[in-house]
């Protein structure tokens, strides 16, 4: 069962993501169950891998904004450097920063 405390031990900032949510703390944990998913991680590894830059920008920027407007420093951190090496036009290996997200990511699902 996800808990604040459980993600508190994971490096949430689990307060400031309740603030963005007027204080709804039960608002706050469904919209973090619902974003608990290594699909679209994957995705964006996917697409890095088959050198697709631009849908990898446009993904990576769409996770980084969806996980820091939750406060999932674990995952918006390694996410938000790939957004930006992406948006300079960056040609280094994200391998990472991916392996980052996903393992912080499934620390994460555990929760559930």
């Amino acid at each position: 069962m996800i808990t604040i405390e459980g993600l508190k031990s994971l490096g949430v900032n689990t307060d400031e993501g309740i603030a963005r949510c007027m204080g709804m703390e039960d608002f706050y944990l469904n919209l973090v169950k619902s974003v608990l998913s290594l699909d679209k991680l994957n995705e964006l590894k996917a697409q890095i891998e088959a050198g697709d830059t631009k849908a990898a920008f446009e993904t990576a920027h769409a996770l980084k904004g969806m996980y820091a407007n939750l406060s999932l420093d674990p995952v918006a951190k390694p996410v938000s450097e790939i957004t930006e090496h992406l948006r300079h036009g960056e040609n280094i290996d994200y391998s990472a920063y991916i392996n980052e997200a996903l393992e912080n990511m499934r620390k994460l699902t555990e929760l559930l």
